[in-house]
């Protein structure tokens, strides 16, 4: 199995958490937010 080495950047994770905290926003858009998210690296722990 391949490893997808892709991740999404600072900008586009900002704008998918935007997505995702307004409700003007339909289930679609939230969806691709949502998978946007869900590729980007683990954020440092403080």
């Amino acid at each position: 199995m391949a490893k997808n080495s892709k991740q999404t950047s600072k900008a586009v994770a900002s704008k998918a958490s935007r997505i995702l905290k307004d409700s003007r926003y339909g289930k679609d858009s939230k969806s691709v937010a949502g998978s946007a998210l869900a590729q980007t690296r683990p954020g440092k722990k403080k």
